[in-house]
């Protein structure tokens, strides 16, 4: 008896140490831009929160890469999110955080997105934007936890529509009250039982018109003068898509389907993720390409084709391009770049990333570390391989990854740009309607600014028997509209205390607008308000007034109109 006393005491020890017998007012799993702002607001509204990362780093993307924020119209930004880019700007008037360059030859940069005189910065590196969401949580009572994952088979414990705890894989526990899942996958709210969907809904799901498969590569015109151009980042015309050209018995090359499916008609498939990676040209902080241990040329046939079906110039190889190299440097500050996808062959790895959203953790680690080695060829053989044309390997080898950003060894980062995975379904869909403001949400709990965006999500053989890429879709041209606050809590008899400020309820080309990083730090500064009014007042999240959560926001610098 007096062992097993000694023992449960032991244990009881343990799991205060940790932090399991302690009931949170607000626990938030990810530590993304969204439960970064998340973890500040609850914080700053007097609750108890701990902000859960299944990582060794916070931040996602705006730390891992993504530096050249896409946002559109500035003014849409508030609270948390502009405060973030407020202290990028005071950060980079510091002189001695200028080390590779001049801050005078970078800011007159019209890459720089800031106008002389203004309080903010919307580029940075991703160093920078670490230290900037540390400042800013190290001055709030925040618990912070590192590399623990979410129990997805059985960590989620619910009583009567309610979440009383989750459980990580380790065995770690954490009780709340209010939960938010800040994961780009959205792991906690598919494990509480939550509606949700991903890939392409059809475009008669929601009445909408670029929804679907997208493969009519037309220019068309949207209501109230949008555009649509859904012809950028293809293959020049006749690029062949057979192992041996020109013979159909051959067999395709990777990664291409036969047929792309009916225009408009609902898929699975998932727009196409890549790294946003930090590049210099800097030679004292450049790391040269490095050619993977597993490299496969076949992989990169088609980038070979494309261009030697060109005629003329390199730089006139696309009507929208005037570059040598398949990729954007959109520059940031000390020589370095945020480089995307740009073109038919590049950084964006087309039709590999369908398993992700409900892939094992094991799987994902797998998907990711794919798409790290096919960029990495990409950028290698961009660099050194003699089927790619002279001037091409010349520009591209100026380039490399950078020593000083990231911890692993050959300078490439961890976080993989999930631009979409799983969305929520709840009560209130966002949709082309409210992007184009033919519905408009009367209870806005932030402000999307950007166009209605999707990447590429497959390769098919067309009529003509060459390759194509589908799914690309840029409509711009519309105002910043209001995100319903019924967007971002599930239906209350799925989960009465759950919110989910990433994974939204959206269709795949709404949630295309409202996918930016700094939309997700509005979108996570509301939930942790939301959060904290439920609690005061004993409420489900659902039933908040809505006047409360306006007037809070609106105290607190969020723009919501």
């Amino acid at each position: 008896m007096k062992k097993s006393f000694h023992f449960l005491l032991l244990l009881a020890l343990v799991q205060f140490a940790n932090g399991q017998s302690k009931i949170y007012d607000i626990v938030i799993y990810g530590g993304t831009s969204a439960g970064v702002a998340a973890a500040i607001q609850s914080s700053r509204m007097g609750k108890s929160v701990v902000l859960i990362e299944p990582t060794n780093w916070v931040g996602g993307l705006t730390t891992g890469g993504l530096g050249a924020t896409d946002i559109g119209n500035k003014q849409a930004i508030g609270g948390v999110s502009r405060e973030f880019y407020e202290n990028i700007k005071k950060y980079y008037d510091v002189p001695d955080n200028w080390n590779w360059e001049h801050k005078s030859d970078y800011m007159v940069d019209k890459q720089s997105r800031t106008a002389e005189g203004e309080a903010t910065m919307w580029t940075f590196e991703p160093s920078a934007a670490l230290l900037v969401y540390k400042a800013m949580m190290d001055e709030e009572n925040i618990k912070l936890v590192y590399k623990e994952r979410l129990n997805r088979e059985s960590g989620v414990k619910k009583v009567d529509g309610e979440i009383q705890s989750i459980t990580m894989e380790s065995g770690m526990s954490f009780k709340g009250k209010v939960f938010i899942d800040a994961t780009y996958e959205g792991d906690l709210m598919a494990s509480s039982g939550v509606s949700y969907t991903y890939g392409r809904e059809a475009n008669e799901r929601y009445g909408e018109t670029l929804n679907g498969v997208q493969a009519n590569n037309i220019n068309s015109t949207l209501g109230k003068g949008i555009s649509k151009n859904a012809v950028h980042h293809n293959f020049l015309p006749r690029v062949d898509p057979y192992v041996i050209p020109g013979d159909p018995t051959s067999g395709l090359l990777p990664n291409i389907n036969e047929k792309p499916g009916l225009e408009g008609e609902g898929d699975y498939t998932i727009q196409a993720y890549c790294f946003r990676m930090c590049l210099t040209d800097h030679p004292e902080n450049r790391i040269p390409f490095q050619k993977p241990s597993n490299y496969e040329e076949v992989n990169y046939e088609l980038l070979f084709r494309n261009y030697e079906v060109r005629k003329g110039p390199i730089r006139e190889m696309y009507p929208y391009g005037n570059s040598l190299l398949p990729w954007i440097n959109t520059k940031m500050p000390n020589r370095k770049t945020d480089t995307n996808n740009k073109f038919g062959f590049s950084t964006d790895y087309i039709g590999k990333n369908y398993d992700y959203p409900e892939a094992s953790y094991a799987e994902r680690e797998k998907i990711i570390e794919d798409h790290r080695n096919y960029q990495m060829g990409l950028m290698w053989t961009l660099a050194n391989h003699p089927r790619i044309p002279a001037e091409v390997r010349e520009e591209a080898s100026k380039w490399g990854t950078t020593k000083d950003e990231f911890e692993r060894a050959d300078g490439w980062q961890q976080q993989l740009y999930i631009r979409e995975a799983r969305r929520m379904i709840s009560d209130y869909v966002m949709t082309q309607h409210n992007c184009e403001a033919l519905i408009v949400a009367e209870d806005a709990i932030g402000m999307a600014a950007y166009g209605m965006d999707s990447h590429h999500v497959q390769r098919y053989v067309d009529a003509n028997g060459y390759v194509q890429n589908e799914g690309n879709v840029e409509a711009h041209g519309f105002k910043p509209y209001p995100i319903s606050y019924k967007s971002l809590v599930p239906k209350k008899e799925e989960c009465k205390n759950l919110i989910v400020p990433v994974c939204v309820s959206a269709s795949h080309i709404a949630f295309g607008s409202i996918r930016m990083e700094p939309v997700f730090m509005v979108l996570g500064q509301s939930a942790a308000t939301l959060a904290a009014l439920a609690i005061d007042g004993n409420t489900n999240v659902q039933d908040v007034p809505y006047f409360k959560i306006k007037e809070h926001l609106l105290k607190d610098g969020q723009r919501i109109k």
